[in-house]
């Protein structure tokens, strides 16, 4: 399964919160990729054809977000830390659950890499044989059950080591980490599209 921005920030996010809030934000990027299945289903072909030459700025776009989710993941941490270190940052409460699911539902659906890889799915299986609605049908509910599933086991993985590293310090590194790796991903898109 692919790790990418998203994933590393599911992780993050998880480990500095909870397993309940990843498993919210787990569910909102699968709900992002049932819908977007679905719509790939329901006009792969146009999709396609609209979006081929509107895919490089996309691209480009895409890997800006990327970036500046990468620099406010740091700046956001080094915040939490200071504020943790010097006790400010004690009465702050969490990311909500349902917060946590609409920001990745949302970070999820503005990914156009995402449709993209959808609408070349579903234009590889019309070319292989035309599915009937009931296959469609089953293509949409498999995909969110294999998001999800993934999307759980990396919501598990982010609590673990939300747990393993619960000092301040342990958080931070985490944190800055997902950070650069989103960062990373972001400047191989740009380059890609280069």
């Amino acid at each position: 399964m692919p790790v990418g921005a998203v994933a590393a920030y599911l992780v993050a996010l998880t480990a500095q919160t909870s397993l309940r809030t990843g498993v919210f934000a787990a569910l909102g990027v699968a709900t992002a990729d049932g819908v977007y299945a679905l719509i790939a289903v329901c006009g792969g072909a146009a999709l396609a054809a609209v979006l081929r030459p509107v895919t490089l700025p996309l691209r480009r776009g895409s890997a800006v977000v990327l970036i500046v989710l990468a620099v406010h993941g740091t700046v956001a941490a080094v915040r939490r830390h200071r504020e943790r270190r010097d006790g400010t940052g004690a009465g702050r409460t969490a990311s909500g659950a349902a917060r946590a699911y609409l920001a990745m539902w949302g970070m999820t659906t503005m990914n156009p890499l995402t449709v993209v890889y959808f609408t070349a799915l579903v234009l590889g299986r019309q070319a292989a044989a035309a599915p009937g609605l009931a296959g469609q049908a089953v293509f949409v509910v498999a995909v969110f059950v294999a998001s999800a599933s993934w999307q759980l086991v990396l919501a598990g993985g982010g609590a673990f080591l939300g747990r393993v590293l619960t000092g301040s310090r342990g958080r931070l590194i985490t944190s800055i980490a997902s950070s650069i790796l989103i960062g990373g991903l972001a400047l191989h898109l740009l380059i890609a599209a280069s």
